[in-house]
């Protein structure tokens, strides 16, 4: 991993943001709105493009640089103005160095004309780290995705397609090392057909290399300052260049396109709410079918889930995507009421040993200070409010979520149809419809379903062979005491105490892999107080834990779901018997790519095996899931996607020979 470090900035007497890196302006003085409009709106001709979406349609910008989201906040202003209700803009920018927030704020204040937009920009600029972030807007209407690091890291591991690009940034005297071949190959490579892009810069070798790189550019009229620009369209990879492998068919797109927008979505915990909601604001109708009696019933129904990052120092396929997670989900909980549904009380993980606290060293030389931060016993002792064992790593942005609040919260759209007492088991294609059965009952039909059913995935033949697993795990409730009520962060060692929800605390969770029964046992709730024993004896006194009767304890047990590799299983099905004999050679040569089309199961997706990191990764996942079947950029890196592609298995499967 590398750090990203926050944008250093200076002031001038006008109150104007400079960057001290590149001694360079974010936007022209005194005609900011009017240079962005000209150079990046009215180039790349976004009036008359907003204004055509039909409805259910998106326009994609990509950005380098985003700066103060001046650009963003613009073509948001220009995109409600012109598009109907149902289109949807979805815009991608890279930037090396993020503003903080109070740098952010104190810039868009220059620009009072766009506090409607700027506003909800601040309220969900949050925990915007390293990686891929999201931010929703606007019911999902607007989407931003901001890729946090280098432009030449960044953009190589984005999947999608861009209909105009905004060639920003600081100037290329400034800035040379951003303005290159290799980064206007990447532009290229991402560009969709007839693709526009526009610069401020009219320099002669930036015209030249970005028509290298197959676009044809044009100086045109610029304004105040700038007596030229440059716009242009992308006309087609040159001959000479070898052109970007493409995805390999096993995790390429299935190109399936649905005439009725309609998706079941089996499951209404963590992983189907979000799923539900994900596509319900991009106008799919969506049947949530839960064979219980309410949504978040089963795991999901814990009444605290902590917000823990469990990181690797190495930049895993799984630490980005909980990072980039833990970002959307902490967005998220900004809709929700602080205290009651939520707390960003922050996250204590203690240095119980040696390996541990060796692990958290690593960490903190990997991660900004802003997700993490190392603390001695006396600062974690001074944070958490009661005396400890040891000094930890604290994540200040982290806390404690209701998970079942989250889940409604996600599931409430008009577009949503909540169906309990739904228990699907069986599923049969008829025609385009797939079509969900309880014996004689048939329940719904449509062209597309979402497993998100946890270990329950398992029932369907398409999904039999996932390796998923149930793990059993139990939480203990203990009541506030007025002494424990010093308790003012979530700390965890190999278990978690919260600070108190609406007067109880909750205390977990036993890990069982043998127990098929989820009533609550006297044995885990023994467990449980020695876990919390081992975060502090302190604590324990201070709730009289070791004075409670444990057959008159509390508590709530449900399955995690978990994969062997530990990453969720989210993404398009595949025909496991006919994908082994369609890429049978790969037992023979991982190297080879055969020319062979995924035998995918038309319409038939799954998303689950969070583990205990469901709070952090269903609700991404969901957007990604969204990501597949509407042919969007992956809110992810390719890669991360592909990590979690359900396709991963067989694959492996046939490499090493055991298929």
């Amino acid at each position: 991993m590398t750090l990203t470090p926050n944008a250093q900035i200076d002031w001038d007497e006008q109150g104007r943001p400079r960057s001290q890196a590149f001694d360079d302006v974010y936007f022209a003085t005194g005609s900011g709105l009017d240079e962005t409009r000209h150079v990046f709106l009215k180039q790349n001709d976004l009036d008359q493009r907003f204004s055509a979406l039909a409805a259910g349609e998106r326009l994609v910008i990509g950005e380098t640089g985003f700066g103060t989201g001046l650009n963003f906040l613009c073509a948001w202003q220009l995109f409600s103005q012109c598009a109907v209700a149902d289109a949807r803009l979805h815009f991608i920018s890279v930037e090396k160095f993020p503003l903080t927030h109070s740098d952010l704020q104190r810039a868009l204040a220059l620009w009072p004309e766009l506090k409607a937009f700027a506003d909800p920009l601040l309220e969900h600029y949050v925990a915007v780290h390293e990686g891929f972030q999201r931010l929703v807007f606007d019911g999902g209407r607007v989407t931003l995705t901001l890729l946090i690091g280098d432009v030449l890291d960044m953009l190589p591991q984005l999947d999608g397609q861009i209909d105009a690009w905004f060639l920003d940034g600081f100037a290329p005297a400034k800035n040379p090392e951003m303005w290159t071949p290799e980064l206007f190959s990447e532009l290229a490579r991402l560009a969709a057909p007839n693709s526009t892009i526009s610069t401020f810069t009219s320099t002669g070798w930036v015209r030249r290399a970005l028509n290298a790189a197959g676009f044809k550019m044009r100086r045109t009229p610029g304004i105040g300052h700038k007596w030229e620009v440059l716009r242009g369209v992308f006309v087609g990879w040159p001959e000479a260049v070898d052109k970007p492998l493409a995805a390999k068919p096993w995790f390429a797109r299935p190109t399936a396109q649905f005439a009725q927008r309609k998706a079941l979505v089996i499951g209404a915990g963590l992983a189907g709410c979000a799923t539900a909601g994900s596509l319900a604001a991009r106008g799919w109708q969506v049947s949530l079918l839960e064979r219980r009696s309410d949504l978040a019933q089963e795991a999901s129904g814990n009444p605290q889930g902590i917000l823990y990052l469990k990181l690797s120092a190495h930049g895993t396929a799984l630490s980005q995507l909980i990072v980039s997670g833990f970002g959307h989900t902490r967005r998220l909980l900004e809709r929700l009421q602080r205290g009651v549904d939520w707390d960003d009380c922050g996250v204590l993980q203690l240095a119980f040993d040696a390996k541990e606290a060796e692990r958290q060293a690593q960490l903190a030389q990997a991660f900004a200070p802003q997700l993490l931060q190392l603390m001695d016993q006396d600062t974690a002792q001074a944070c958490a409010g009661i005396a400890l064992a040891s000094g930890g790593l604290f994540y200040p942005e982290g806390g404690w979520v209701h998970p079942p609040t989250l889940c409604r919260v996600q599931a409430t759209h008009p577009n949503i149809q909540l169906l309990v007492h739904h228990d699907v088991v069986e599923l049969r294609r008829n025609g385009e419809q797939w079509q969900a059965w309880d014996g004689e009952r048939l329940l719904d039909e449509a062209p597309v379903v979402v497993l998100a059913g946890a270990a329950e995935v398992k029932r369907f033949p398409a999904s039999a062979e996932l390796p998923l697993k149930r793990i059993r795990g139990q939480i203990t409730r203990l009541a506030q005491t007025s002494a424990s009520a010093a308790l003012r962060t979530v700390v965890c060692a190999e278990g978690y105490v919260a600070p108190a929800r609406l007067g109880e605390h909750t205390l977990g969770a036993s890990f069982n892999f043998k127990s098929d029964d989820l009533t609550p046992t006297t044995e885990d709730h023994l467990d449980n107080l020695q876990l919390l024993q081992e975060i502090s004896t302190d604590l324990v006194e201070r709730l009289g834990a070791d004075q409670l009767p444990p057959e008159d304890l509390l508590g709530f047990a449900g399955f995690r779901c978990t994969s062997n590799d530990y990453l969720p299983i989210v993404g398009p099905l595949a025909d496991r018997e006919a994908f082994i004999e369609a890429y049978a050679v790969l037992g023979k040569d991982a190297r080879q790519v055969p020319e062979v089309s995924c035998p995918w199961l038309e319409g038939l997706y799954v998303n689950s095996g969070h583990g205990s990191r469901g709070l952090i990764t269903a609700p991404l996942s969901g957007e990604l899931l969204a990501a597949w079947l509407d042919n969007e950029p992956l809110p992810l890196p390719r890669s991360v996607a592909e990590a979690c592609h359900p396709n991963r298995f067989a694959l492996r499967a046939l490499i090493r020979g055991k298929l």
